[in-house]
């Protein structure tokens, strides 16, 4: 598997195919091509953003878009819209993605909630919780974590890495950080020699 970090918490995921989460407004993603599936885990728009979204569908036609619940709105208008919950498998070619997950964990006060898809490729092999705390069954080889936002304090990110167990932690969600290299060096201190965090290069495809 190839992971390329496009920026926040958009990740390309390559295995025998080509699968995009989270292209939102402060990633970098227009450029892509040959993809097989768009999957979204939540509305807001640094995870969503919508207007360049169908640019890219139009750039890779037939394209699926998977959506949680809530997203359906947010994506009105976008072709091949699919929405997924969890307890749902997904194929695209030879790779499965369980969805998992299913809110956004609490921002703050009375702010609202929504829905948060969180996506388990090839049984494991990688997890994106979205903007969750969500844990799988099973073991997680690769794990997406979110390193900041107003819903979480490293700590949390701490304890998520350590409660899921991967091989390989991967921070995410750094969009509005100023030293994201800071936090992934924080967060890899407080996490158990046996996990490894790797905070990926920008646009670069890296093995795992």
């Amino acid at each position: 598997m190839k992971l390329t970090h496009l920026g926040h918490a958009c990740l390309l995921v390559e295995t025998d195919v080509r699968i995009l989460v989270d292209p939102g407004t402060m990633s970098d993603f227009a450029a892509l091509s040959g993809l097989d599936a768009v999957l979204v885990t939540h509305q807001h728009p640094d995870h969503l953003d919508a207007g360049r979204v169908a640019a890219l569908v139009a750039a890779n036609p037939g394209v699926p878009v998977v959506v949680d619940p809530d997203s359906v709105a947010a994506a009105a208008g976008l072709p091949g819209v699919r929405v997924a919950r969890p307890g749902d498998r997904l194929t695209f070619g030879g790779t499965t993605v369980d969805v998992h997950g299913g809110v956004h964990a609490t921002v703050y006060g009375a702010v609202p909630g929504c829905t948060n898809n969180a996506y388990l490729v090839d049984d494991g092999a990688f997890f994106h919780p979205g903007d969750s705390f969500a844990v799988p069954p099973g073991d997680v080889d690769v794990l997406a974590v979110a390193v900041d936002g107003p819903w979480l304090k490293l700590a949390e990110a701490v304890d998520y890495v350590r409660a899921v167990g991967p091989r390989v932690a991967v921070p995410m969600h750094e969009g509005e950080t100023v030293h994201p290299e800071k936090y992934a060096g924080m967060l890899g201190a407080f996490t158990p020699d046996d996990i490894a965090v790797r905070r990926l290069n920008r646009g670069e495809a890296t093995g795992l």
